[in-house]
């Protein structure tokens, strides 16, 4: 389990984290979200003891990560694959750990090819290795030592598709077995499909936070029928507000259930039905309004 308590950072009179407090349950993997510079990096770094917080705490597994018996043994962390030292080879890096976490040689061989980095790429300097295999070397040494929770920032960042799937079944089965992980990306469509719980951090402070259901049920159902007409007369026959979207669909306040009981009493034939309204980029957007740097254009 990961606490974090009213955690901030300032730098001057900037303030990049404010007050930030969450939880991360063992079992579940957690997506951390925002836009650039809304704060997640920086509280993951206080997080694992790298920067130091102006003020609050966070605990991993009830204790500081500074405090931790050697936290690789108990926490794997990934925040930033290119930071690895371009002049060794992969294996090299991974046998580095393993000494200083008291782990056997074994365990290195095990972990690249869990990763799927071939002995021949193992033995390449990391200077050229691509970005998706870095985070693959990444994500191979946060396992490395078999640890109970996972902090991630952005670990799809490079991968391919096919790597992406890969990381997804990885880190859903790390959670299956009772593991804890903290997920940062920008990938919002990842996070929808892999995130059991999410986060969201806007202008340094949490916007919103709870089970990935509970949020999206928030954001209504989102209902498409070939006949418009007889769809949103059959919504105001069962008393449900809702309105309509660009591509002809509606959005109603209503859950999934009521709105498909709606149209079998209205006699209209539904094409797609589904929780969330038009999903968690729609909403992700809206909670993270005041820190975007564009203009959403509908």
């Amino acid at each position: 389990m990961i606490v974090v308590e009213e955690l901030s950072k300032r730098y001057g009179a900037y303030t990049a984290v404010d007050c930030v407090s969450f939880t991360v349950e063992p079992g579940n993997v957690t997506g951390f979200l925002g836009p650039n510079g809304a704060g997640k990096s920086t509280t993951m770094r206080m997080m694992v003891g790298l920067t130091p917080p102006t003020t609050g705490a966070s605990t991993i597994l009830g204790v500081p990560y500074s405090q931790l018996n050697n936290p690789g043994r108990t926490v794997g962390v990934l925040l930033d694959a290119s930071a690895q030292h371009s002049g060794r080879t992969g294996r090299e890096v991974l046998k580095l750990g393993a000494m200083m976490m008291g782990l056997p040689d074994s365990r290195v061989g095990e972990m690249l090819s869990l990763v799927g980095l071939s002995e021949v790429e193992a033995k390449r300097r990391i200077g050229n290795y691509s970005l998706g295999m870095r985070q693959r070397l990444g994500i191979a040494h946060a396992l490395l030592g078999d640890p109970e929770v996972l902090v991630l920032d952005e670990p799809a960042n490079g991968l391919d598709p096919a790597g992406i799937r890969w990381m997804r079944g990885l880190l859903r089965g790390f959670a299956a077995r009772g593991g804890t992980v903290l997920l940062s990306s920008h990938l919002i469509h990842e996070i929808e499909v892999i995130a059991d719980e999410l986060v969201v951090i806007g202008c340094g402070k949490i916007v919103a936070q709870g089970s990935k259901e509970s949020m999206l049920s928030d954001a209504g159902t989102m209902v498409r029928s070939s006949d418009k007409s007889s769809l949103a007369t059959a919504m105001t026959g069962a008393g449900l507000a809702f309105s309509a979207i660009a591509d002809g669909g509606l959005i109603v306040e209503a859950t999934t259930e009521q709105v498909g009981k709606a149209a079998l009493a209205g006699g209209v034939v539904l094409t797609e039905l589904k929780t969330g309204g038009t999903g968690l980029e729609d909403m992700f957007l809206e909670l993270t309004a005041d820190d975007a740097r564009e203009e959403v254009f509908s």
